[in-house]
């Protein structure tokens, strides 16, 4: 197994670095210890306020894994990169594809600086503007995603930003939001979300950035000596992965992550789904073996259908329903946080721990969806 990537390891990638449960159970899945990612931070509580000024603390369960962390792009990164190489693939970064085509039995793919490389399958995990997609299906570069993120890297945070998880609904940016994720060492990775297409451009977002991070009640998370760490930086989000062709070349190229626009609808969050598209490509192409892609592109439809795509819908529908409202994001952060039973099953449903559409898919409460993370990550703090 060969993989190409354009940049070099260790980079940094515009994200709010937030890992779910669901991305936790993936990471295990492959092999990652916490203690090889540097700036690894447990998250034990989920602090929401609601756009009326409610807050409601909504706790993680405890003693039984690690349910929300969060950790740098760069380092969490580098480390699945390491994995991979240990695993045995051959890593060729600094190398970025150029042109893909088909051919009866293999999938002949341009890499700039390698040439002429031809393989039974070709996994297309190169972000939202894939170029695989765009050599295989025309795609453009013109598509901006359903959203758009911006973020930036504090330290010196006060002792709520440097141990705490916040979600601001502001009413101004629903059914967006703001948020501050704790790092290691006082830090903090705050920033906010908009939905693209609600009349205001996304230049909006540098502007309104300043004045949106001294507001009395955000500061108050972060402290007065907060300062920047870095410069600000602001990325769009593909969140349509129902609506988009995943396989092309008749089988031999599959799209996963951004490449198949799989982010969450309602929360913009990717890792997870990301490693779920991946891991449901791998186990396609292993069991449609190398001279069948039209079985492996079929069965990775089929997993994304019936799990993933149908989360989404439900996210989109809540994102357009509820939290789009000032009332309804109101009144869902009350409901939640009705009763201590409420805000413990609420947290585990935010942080993907229960499956989005979990009425809507029965058969993946089976699948050990509510045993927690295992003991890989039991060890992350």
């Amino acid at each position: 197994m060969v993989l190409f990537d354009r940049a070099r390891f260790p980079r940094d990638k515009c994200c709010g670095d937030g890992l779910t449960t669901g991305a936790l159970r993936g990471l295990e899945a492959l092999g990652l210890r916490p203690g090889d990612v540097a700036s690894w931070t447990v998250v034990e509580d989920v602090w929401v306020r609601s756009p009326s000024g409610r807050v409601a603390t909504f706790p993680l369960p405890r003693g039984t894994g690690v349910y929300a962390a969060i950790a740098r792009r760069a380092d969490l990164d580098a480390a699945v990169l390491d994995l991979a190489r240990a695993s045995g693939v051959k890593v060729h970064d600094g190398h970025s594809l150029t042109d893909a085509s088909p051919s009866p039995d293999t999938i002949r793919l341009e890499v700039d600086g390698i040439g002429p490389v031809a393989a039974r399958y070709a996994i297309g995990a190169d972000g939202m503007w894939s170029r695989l997609r765009r050599a295989l299906l025309g795609d453009r570069p013109a598509y901006l995603g359903e959203w758009h993120a911006f973020r930036q890297y504090f330290a010196g945070v006060g002792p709520a930003a440097a141990s705490q998880l916040w979600v601001w609904f502001e009413p101004d940016l629903l059914p967006g939001y703001a948020w501050s994720f704790p790092l290691d060492g006082g830090r903090a990775n705050v920033g906010f979300g908009i939905q693209r297409g609600d009349r205001r451009p996304t230049s909006w977002m540098n502007e309104a950035w300043p004045a949106l991070l001294e507001r009395p009640h955000i500061r108050a998370v972060l402290g007065d000596g907060a300062r920047p760490e870095a410069p600000h930086k602001a990325w769009p989000i593909p969140a349509c992965v129902d609506r988009v062709a995943l396989a092309a070349a008749g089988g031999r190229a599959l799209f996963v992550g951004d490449a198949a626009r799989a982010a969450d609808p309602m929360t913009g969050e990717g890792i997870g789904q990301a490693l779920d598209t991946g891991m449901a490509a791998a186990a396609a192409v292993v069991a449609a073996g190398p001279f069948d892609p039209a079985r492996a592109a079929a069965a990775y439809r089929t997993a994304v259908r019936r799990g993933l795509a149908t989360d989404n819908r439900l996210a989109r529908f809540l994102s357009a329903h509820v939290v789009a409202h000032r009332k309804g994001a109101r009144v869902a952060v009350r409901v939640a946080g009705l009763s201590g039973w409420t805000r413990g099953q609420f947290a585990r449903w935010l942080f993907e721990d229960y499956p989005r559409a979990l009425l809507a898919t029965p058969a993946r409460w089976h699948r050990g969806m509510l045993s927690g993370p295992g003991a890989c990550c039991d060890a992350a703090g």
